[in-house]
């Protein structure tokens, strides 16, 4: 098997063709809005994408370590946010594209040896237990707890090492971790109306355990039996992202063996990243391998909470939230999952609940999966442009749908000083079922 290899299905040339040129993506673009450069617009970055595919067609396919540092450099500064697919007339599959380029990077672009162990540890290692995120979680606690961090901070060493930005993106990590709840069924309040399987995720678990109760909560009040199955693992969005796609697909395989889909009527994550993969699963195999009719059925049955609980109905009593709130949108649920009433339904269910839409709600935060830690600057460039907007809202609270893009805000809330709660919109419907 060749070195470049990429396993699971590849772009052809009408993929790369079905983009006409036409520029109605290049207002989308985060990066493009930022820095006015057709070279990391969604279009600019096809055609290098389109440059390299074409080589490959006709044998001259650059060696190892000759694909260009521009090359890669453009692919690494693209947010992977999607907003492109949204905007463009004409269907182009912009996220499987540059899915497959970093694949082709990883494989081929020659890396230092320090980024290259790391990466290989972090995409290949880390999520494929439990007992890693749980282990380095233990550690940022007590980095966090025992006032080493504030020494950190005090003294400057993180400002001088570069991580002075990066420690401020850190999450805080939960007291009690949802890792111990895997593995349990939740019974329904009242009337059982659909039994559902709960994609936990990875690092959710120890950072937003409060948020993985709730959605149990939420999802039991309105009469659901919730089941989190036992043998499940990360989805694999993170790896995928980043070009390990083998990784990916073997995260995949034990997520497929772990939920047996005629249990339940259906799956559902309450991260709008990890489901945005998830709803993709069939796209990491070729219709030829024995998983994809499997991961097809799987996808199938896939389901953001937002969208599920829109579509079952609540039934259980909301009390009134007397608060202003606006909704920021999560890129992998509105472009990449193409779900955009759903939350806003939830919300708008929730009496006296004053709700004000956010100014280009639709443009990235910033957080996108790794981004703010390997593009940190560019990260928080576009940070400081969502949090202008959404001072302009006036509201004391900002909902959204992913855990990362929650961690990207609360940054955000942090930095520029506004004063404002940063939640999940199942958190605010649980807070509604439960305000007395």
């Amino acid at each position: 098997m060749p070195a470049n290899f990429i396993p699971g299905p590849s772009p052809v040339y009408e993929d790369y063709a079905r983009c006409i040129h036409c520029g109605l993506c290049l207002n989308a673009c985060p990066t493009y809005r930022l820095w006015n450069l057709e070279a990391d617009s969604p279009r600019g970055r096809i055609h290098q994408m389109f440059h390299v595919f074409q080589s490959e067609l006709s044998g001259q396919a650059q060696p190892e370590a000759r694909l260009s540092n521009s090359f890669v450099e453009h692919i690494d500064k693209c947010l992977d946010c999607r907003a492109c697919e949204t905007a463009c007339p004409s269907g182009v599959e912009y996220g499987k594209l540059v899915e497959h380029a970093r694949a082709r990077i990883e494989r081929s672009y020659e890396r230092s040896w320090i980024a290259r162990a790391a990466r290989d540890f972090f995409f290949e290692e880390f999520f494929s237990a439990h007992h890693f995120i749980e282990d380095a979680a233990r550690l940022f606690r007590i980095y966090q707890r025992s006032g080493l961090q504030a020494v950190a901070r005090g003294i400057g060493i993180l400002k001088l090492l570069g991580l002075a930005e990066r420690d401020r993106l850190l999450p805080h990590i939960d007291d009690e971790f949802f890792f111990s709840r895997i593995g349990s069924t939740f019974t329904p309040v009242g009337r059982r109306r659909a039994r559902v399987a709960f994609f936990a995720g990875c690092i959710a678990n120890v950072t937003f355990s409060g948020l993985q109760e709730a959605t149990v909560r939420v999802l039991t009040a309105n009469g659901c039996e919730v089941v989190v199955p036992a043998e499940q693992l990360c989805c694999g969005a993170l790896s995928v992202h980043a070009g390990f796609r083998e990784a990916a697909r073997e995260l995949a395989r034990k997520n497929l063996a772990a939920f047996r889909l005629e249990d339940f009527d259906a799956i559902v994550t309450n991260a709008a990243g990890c489901g945005s993969t998830l709803k993709e699963y069939n796209h990491l195999f070729s219709p030829r391998e024995p998983e994809y009719t499997q991961a097809r059925a799987f996808v199938a049955k896939m389901r953001d909470v937002t969208e599920f609980l829109a579509e079952l109905g609540l039934r259980a009593k909301l009390y009134p939230l007397r608060q202003r709130v606006t909704y920021q949108d999560s890129c992998h649920l509105l472009h990449g999952q193409k779900v955009r009433e759903a939350p806003r339904a939830l919300l708008g269910a929730i009496p006296q609940l004053d709700f004000v839409e956010l100014p280009y709600s639709e443009i990235c935060c910033g957080s996108a999966g790794t981004y703010n830690v390997t593009q940190t600057e560019t990260s928080l460039a576009l940070l400081a442009e969502k949090m202008r907007h959404v001072q302009s809202t006036g509201a004391q609270t900002i909902v959204t749908t992913n855990p990362g893009c929650m961690l990207q805000l609360r940054a955000g809330v942090a930095l520029h000083q506004t004063n404002q709660s940063v939640l999940h919109v199942i958190e605010l419907l649980d807070r509604a079922f439960h305000a007395i």
